[in-house]
């Protein structure tokens, strides 16, 4: 993937602020322990839960139990939004991923994001891949987890010292 020009919103940005860099937004995708995944139910409700996942080969990875809702929910509509940041007023960088989830199949693409996992979340989520998703040795009957990917189609970055709004479009 190339890396996007932010374009900084000047309406919700402090005078002084200046647009934030691609490798300074992934950066942030890709070091944060948790992210909060808003899926659309199929009566048009909002649903958002937190969860861990993975930036990587330019995308944002989860997983779900085929049991979950987010899972329901991504079975009508594929459109979702994915945040992380800190939960503070003057300090750190929010972002937003917007985009549409696409299951992941095939071992060898799923292989790569269960290394990914590991990687960054070590043997707590040690996940083995097979063609059609993850799984582990104590799995659950009915709890195995699909992949999905979330390719970017915009990025909203919102830094806090100084406010600024940078938004990037694929």
């Amino acid at each position: 993937m190339t890396s996007p020009r932010g374009s900084l919103d000047t309406r919700f940005s402090d005078p002084v602020a200046h647009a934030l860099g691609w490798p300074e937004v992934v950066s942030l995708l890709t070091s944060a322990e948790l992210y909060w995944l808003t899926t659309v139910r199929s009566d048009g409700r909002p649903h958002t839960c937190p969860l861990v996942g993975v930036w990587a080969q330019g995308a944002f990875s989860f997983c779900t139990g085929t049991g979950e809702q987010k899972h329901a929910n991504l079975e009508h509509r594929a459109d979702v939004s994915v945040t992380t940041g800190a939960n503070t007023w003057t300090e750190g960088t929010d972002v937003v991923v917007e985009g549409r989830a696409e299951r992941v199949r095939g071992r060898e693409r799923l292989a790569l994001l269960a290394a990914a996992w590991r990687d960054k979340y070590g043997d707590q989520w040690a996940w083995q891949a097979d063609d059609e998703g993850f799984h582990d040795d104590g799995e659950q009957p009915g709890s195995r987890p699909w992949v999905y990917v979330v390719p970017p189609a915009k990025v909203i970055a919102f830094g806090k010292r100084p406010h600024s709004q940078t938004t990037f479009r694929f």
